[in-house]
């Protein structure tokens, strides 16, 4: 690594970081005043309030604090004319605005993974504290289908990977042909074990002389497999708040049940391709800006900048929220933009790079 890339690594780190600390601490600050009265007595649960909104911030404020950072550098950089003394020393654009692409991808690919960890719940375990429910987790009347059954859940504890109440029917020809009871199910192995069974099998072929119902019973049976407790929470719920190991798992659930992937997929595209926007972003920032302090006015770059990246970000945002709303396709409404937005963004940058 040449002393170049170190320089400009630890001014663009030292200013994200402060940058994202800023708006963390803005964002729970303003989150306390507005709750004030609704926050718990017990100081471990405002604790964890503020820890769980913490990371639910966290994963809007990064790629935000990313480009701000970004911004505060170069306006660093060119008032102390130090771009001057880089192009005099003979550096490249390229290796100037290389530490700060690479350890911005570094940061949103850890957010990424990040993603995958129950701390993709977070915004949900903090409204539970702010509803005083953080120690409850129950939902009734659960109904959805399963290949050719159809399964109703009276009661439904994610938490505890449990369901009570459970009614199977399996459906033949638009006909219930055998239905299964049963007091508690479990969530173990990737599957829900029903226990004690009771299962009510009806002839397909009614006979009045021969025909009649076959009543057994069953120490343990499956069904489910896959559908794991807080995906049968949010699709009861019909939100897309999934971590992505669980939305994954969705999408692949779903399309094998013929269920419309929509939301899901949108979800999984706004969680690992939507924040990779903002490298086209500082590419840009950095193409417009000036070499020479005499010929850059900060003011104005850095409102402009700042405004385009709300911009742009808010239209991504939209986007999303409109995908979420069954208007459109995921894929025509986050990636062909997401793909444009990337082609425009460097064929600007390859116009109007400073050196």
């Amino acid at each position: 690594m040449s002393i170049l890339t170190k320089y400009v690594f630890k001014k663009y780190i030292i200013n994200f970081l402060i940058v994202l600390l800023s708006l963390q601490l803005f964002f729970i600050g303003i989150d306390l005043i507005q709750n004030f009265k609704d926050l718990p007595s017990s100081a471990n649960l405002i604790i964890l309030y503020v820890l769980y909104f913490s990371f639910f911030t966290f994963s809007l404020a990064l790629p935000l604090s990313l480009v701000f950072g970004w911004i505060v550098t170069l306006v660093m950089f060119i008032k102390s004319n130090e771009f001057v003394a880089f192009n005099a020393l003979g550096a490249t654009r390229t290796q100037f605005v290389k530490p700060a692409i690479l350890s911005s991808v570094v940061l949103i690919v850890t957010l990424i993974g990040l993603q995958f960890t129950s701390l993709a719940y977070s915004e949900e375990q903090k409204n539970k504290i702010l509803k005083g429910e953080f120690f409850t987790s129950t939902k009734n009347d659960v109904f959805l289908k399963y290949n050719d059954n159809y399964v109703y859940f009276k009661k439904l504890l994610p938490l505890q990977k449990k369901a009570e109440d459970i009614y199977i029917f399996k459906i033949s020809n638009n006909d219930v042909i055998k239905t299964t009871f049963a007091k508690n199910a479990y969530f173990q192995n990737d599957k829900w074990y029903v226990v004690d069974a009771k299962i009510i099998d009806k002839p397909q072929n009614i006979d009045i002389i021969n025909s009649k119902i076959n009543i057994t019973n069953e120490k343990f049976l499956y069904t489910l497999e896959g559908f794991k407790p807080k995906i049968l929470n949010k699709v009861y719920e019909e939100k897309t708040d999934l971590s992505l190991s669980d939305s994954i798992s969705a999408l692949i659930l779903f399309e094998n049940q013929g269920i419309n992937t929509d939301k899901i997929r949108a979800t999984v595209y706004n969680q690992i391709l939507v924040p990779f926007f903002i490298i086209p972003l500082m590419l840009l920032f950095f193409a417009f800006s000036a070499l020479n302090n005499r010929l850059f006015n900060s003011g104005k770059f850095i409102s402009l900048s700042i405004f385009s990246t709300l911009i742009v970000w808010g239209i991504f945002f939209l986007l999303f929220r409109f995908t979420t709303g069954g208007v459109v396709i995921p894929e025509l409404s986050l990636l062909v933009p997401l793909i444009l937005w990337i082609f425009i963004s460097f064929y600007f940058y390859q116009k109007k790079s400073s050196f």
